[in-house]
């Protein structure tokens, strides 16, 4: 059979005149494999303060309500049961004094799938503008690139140009930063979001870490007068509950907007499975066992901020969240490799833009016995 050799390849081929991994950046954790190695090969093992995800047991009564859901052969809905919604309100009531109910929340399949497909799912495409901070998730810009919108970084707000942007991250506390956003710097952002028209999108995952500073959601009040209207916040459970590998989290706001996201989600299949639901409102109706990992954190915290300055470095914001924004005044790849050849993995702060080319993101969500490993090798090499 004869085949016809100037035919177009087949969309993602690599032949093919448009691919949508040519609108993304470096996928930026590859870069950091060599220095992975090098850690690795230490004689007392890797310390991996990099990716900062949870290594602590998932708290069993969230392990039981999953074993109890288990038995679910028909479809879920993308909706969840009105008990789910419920408990995700409920959730938002408590801790972050948010007046909502249950038809203005959604559950997400892990948060960062909906940072990454909310601009296409919300329609947005060329000409439009998605801004997020200056030192941010690099997930925020891929989200602008993969529906075309063009991607924009700010440091205030008032730098913006208020007639094309169109969507506005914001995230308090900060990755990587760990830095929080006051009521009053939260009033004011959200006052220009609704002044322009823009969709204000939180994203909160880490709010339940704050260690000297209280973070606060966008839904409260104080922040968002009394409704919703423009506003969505992002919460997940992986960090507070230990609950990465579930892929459990939420979003909720603006009744309209979340009615949207139903309707395309809907066409899209995008299901949290049932016993992730299940499990999900243990996890929101309980707060004694995110008592517990915060102490958990709050020990490793301290232990690694000490010996981080001990051996000179200075660490700027970092009030809330699960990182330290640490920085030895040089450029951040310097640090990494010197951290590398003492067995410790951290992350080079420019993954998170340009103006954190000088400080590297420490995590401190290793085991207790890493966490006491690094800190004797950061010690015995002052």
């Amino acid at each position: 059979m004869s085949t016809n050799s100037t035919r177009a390849p087949f969309p993602g081929h690599p032949g093919a005149a448009r691919r949508v991994s040519d609108l993304l950046p470096v996928f930026p954790w590859d870069k950091l494999e060599p220095y992975k190695a090098t850690a690795l090969a230490h004689p007392g093992g890797l310390c991996d303060f990099s990716v900062g995800t949870p290594v602590d047991p998932v708290p069993e009564l969230i392990q039981k309500a999953l074993a109890a859901a288990t038995d679910t052969p028909g479809y879920p809905t993308v909706w969840g049961p009105v008990e789910l919604r419920e408990a995700i309100a409920g959730w938002l009531h408590r801790r972050c004094g948010a007046e909502i109910g249950p038809q203005a929340v959604l559950p997400t399949v892990g948060s960062k799938e909906l940072v990454a497909w909310l601009p296409t799912q919300l329609g947005l495409g060329p000409g439009d503008q998605v801004a997020y901070p200056r030192l941010a998730y690099p997930t925020y810009e891929v989200g602008a690139r993969l529906c075309g919108a063009e991607p924009v970084e700010y440091g205030s707000v008032d730098e913006l140009d208020g007639s094309r942007v169109r969507l506005l991250w914001v995230n308090s506390p900060s990755n990587p930063t760990g830095r929080v956003l006051g009521k009053d710097e939260l009033r004011r952002t959200v006052a220009w979001a609704r002044e322009h028209g823009a969709l204000l999108v939180s994203d909160e995952c880490y709010l339940e870490l704050g260690w000297s500073a209280e973070p606060v959601s966008v839904l409260h009040p104080d922040v968002c007068g009394a409704g919703h209207e423009g506003l969505l916040a992002v919460h997940s459970l992986s960090k507070r509950s230990n609950l990465a590998g579930y892929r459990a989290s939420f979003v909720a706001g603006d009744p309209v907007v979340v009615r949207e996201l139903l309707e395309v989600r809907k066409h899209g299949g995008l299901i949290v499975p049932a016993p992730v639901q299940a499990a999900t409102i243990a996890a929101l109706s309980d707060d004694a066992h995110v008592a517990e990992q915060r102490e958990r954190y709050a020990a490793r915290r301290s232990a690694l901020r000490a010996a981080l300055e001990a051996y000179g470095f200075r660490v700027e914001h970092s009030e809330a969240s699960l990182y330290l924004w640490a920085t030895q005044d040089r450029p951040c790849w310097e640090t990494v490799a010197e951290l590398a050849g003492l067995g410790i993995l951290v992350a080079p702060g420019d993954f998170y833009g340009p103006a954190g080319e000088r400080f590297v993101r420490v995590a401190f969500t290793a085991t207790d016995e890493r966490v006491a490993a690094a800190v004797e090798r950061l010690d015995a090499a002052r």
